[in-house]
């Protein structure tokens, strides 16, 4: 009794070691993280996409919006001076409070996706107030479009099985990052930019939000030394497969092997 107490102990500590480092991890690093964390406490964890595997020099950038739309008309102004198009997670009080920015959004040819009503932390939300979270936003962004929406990212990066469950069988696929500019946080546009170009990669997908103070400042640079270095920038429809994948665990998404 006493080796399985201690052999128990072993476990619960190495788990909360491993919890407490992914607390501190980057987000890039912690699909990985999650899994290892499920696994050991014999989970079948499901994973969101949080960047593609690739060899192409590809990757799209993206901006959450639910505080705030002042700086959105400086950050469509740069998008557009270097011809890039991207992708913007709305909610929906955001919506409501700034169609005309929404439009502006469309307008300009980038593509919108499903960041939930309220923004509430969805774990502690049934399967039923999930479903009522995306279905409201999902009208909301299919009138102002024409198109009914697929890309769902989660408020806050939080997930759980149940959560992307509810959302793919709302035809949704769940969508997270690998490279967080960190710009919600008290951060110089040059910190922003030396973050995002030092973690930039190949199917990657970048987090950016529509309201940062030093955001629209940190663009041109970004913008311009993806560009120099042989990127394309593209929304995440274009750089994500639809059907026929399989994410691995780290959160990258494959193209599904033929079994042949």
């Amino acid at each position: 009794m006493v080796r399985v107490l201690r052999r128990r102990s072993v476990v619960m500590t190495g788990l909360a070691l491993l919890a407490l480092a992914f607390s501190l991890a980057d987000a890039g690093t912690r699909a990985g993280m999650q899994h290892a964390l499920a696994a050991s406490a014999g989970v079948n964890r499901r994973l969101p996409i949080y960047a593609v595997a690739t060899d192409e020099q590809v990757l799209a950038i993206s901006f959450d919006a639910a505080w705030g739309s002042e700086r959105t008309p400086e950050i469509l102004e740069v998008l557009a001076r270097y011809d890039v198009r991207t992708t913007f997670f709305l909610v929906g009080f955001w919506i409501d409070r700034y169609p005309e920015v929404l439009r502006q959004i469309v307008d300009a040819g980038h593509e919108v996706g499903n960041h939930t009503a309220s923004h509430p932390h969805l774990n502690s939300l049934s399967r039923e107030q999930i479903a009522r979270e995306l279905e409201i936003v999902h009208r909301q962004l299919e009138e102002a479009t024409g198109k009914a929406p697929y890309l769902f990212r989660p408020p806050f990066g939080e997930y759980s099985n149940k959560v992307i469950e509810v959302a793919e069988e709302l035809g949704y696929l769940t969508i997270q990052w690998s490279v967080d500019s960190l710009d919600w946080k008290d951060v110089t546009a040059r910190q922003i930019a030396a973050r995002v170009l030092d973690r930039a990669h190949p199917g990657a997908i970048i987090l950016f939000h529509n309201n940062a103070e030093n955001t629209p400042v940190a663009l041109p640079a970004i913008i311009e030394t993806l560009q120099t270095r042989g990127y394309r920038v593209v929304p995440i429809s274009e750089l994500v497969r639809r059907e026929d994948f399989y994410i691995d665990h780290r959160g990258f998404q494959h193209p599904r092997r033929d079994p042949r």
